[in-house]
């Protein structure tokens, strides 16, 4: 159903919204997540440098031992929850496990959501005993892999991965859309992977360029390429909870594509745009509020 089958995009996202009526409450959730405090486990430091990031995101994050500092010396931090990031090693690994001892303190106070990258099954098991959550970035282009992030694994590593994690946590799929530089490759395919595995929810994320990174001349993708993917998406999996996660381009690329994708049948987005605000209500759905992470 790559492309929701050739259909003019207000069709397509006619038949969405029929889709998210008829199979969730007149709810749309809205998210300002200042009760969820991103943390990295290495510090700004990252082995891959990859072509959209370039460890630019993680320079806002907390560092692990700081945080730890500051809460076992009885600081009363303004969280509630907390997710738990950071660089790759050369194989694509967010060394997550390595931490597991101070993890395993910090859930006893605070939900986790964990982002551990390309782990092993050991490794994946073991994250199940500590997580709320697990974010896991599924893409299965092989090109888009090598090229933006510099990996030799293909589309069956993530897979495999994808699987190993959903046998210990409840994991939470991101799809990244236009992720080589704007384009889409293989967007699709994760659509067509999840209808078959299954997922707790569908996190959509959308590649924007960043300052001093490989990528920071590329575009990001199409508003309406973008809303077509979130509306085939709810015809493809129509009773799975679909999110439009943080990471997405702002000013008015982001008031364009928030609306759009409200018709598109979302279920929750973080940070929307005003003119998103106003259109739920207009089509008569009830607004919530929620203070963390989406998945959380």
């Amino acid at each position: 159903m790559s492309g929701g089958s050739g259909l003019p995009l207000e069709r397509l996202l006619e038949e969405a919204w029929r889709v998210r009526w008829r199979n969730f409450a007149r709810q749309v959730e809205f998210v300002r997540p200042t009760a969820t405090r991103s943390v990295s486990v290495t510090g700004t430091s990252c082995a891959l440098n990859c072509a959209h990031c370039g460890g630019h995101f993680l320079q806002g994050m907390l560092p692990l031992p700081r945080l730890m500092e500051r809460w076992q010396r009885g600081e009363e931090l303004p969280w509630t929850s907390l997710l738990v990031s950071g660089g790759c090693d050369p194989e694509g690994v967010v060394p997550v496990a390595r931490h597991l001892d101070q993890l395993r303190e910090l859930a006893a106070s605070f939900k986790l959501n964990l982002h551990p990258g390309l782990v092993d099954e050991k490794t994946a098991r073991l994250i199940g005993q500590v997580a709320s959550a697990v974010s896991f970035d599924l893409i299965l282009d092989g090109d888009t892999i090598a090229e933006v992030l510099g990996l030799s694994c293909g589309p069956q590593d993530y897979l495999r991965v994808y699987r190993q994690l959903r046998r210990y946590s409840r994991v939470f799929p991101h799809l990244v859309v236009g992720l080589k530089g704007g384009r889409l490759r293989g967007e699709y395919r994760v659509l067509e992977a999840l209808a078959d595995l299954g997922a707790e929810a569908l996190v959509v994320i959308v590649f924007f360029p960043v300052p001093g990174t490989a990528y920071s001349g590329c575009r990001p993708p199409d508003v309406e390429e973008v809303a077509r993917l979130l509306a085939t998406a709810r015809l493809m999996l129509p009773r799975l909870p679909i999110y439009l996660g943080c990471m997405r381009p702002a000013g008015s690329y982001r008031a364009r594509l928030d609306a759009l994708a409200v018709r598109a049948g979302v279920n929750r987005l973080v940070l929307p745009a005003p003119p998103a605000r106003e259109l739920a209500r207009e089509l008569g759905l009830e607004v919530a509020w929620r203070r963390e992470c989406c998945v959380l």
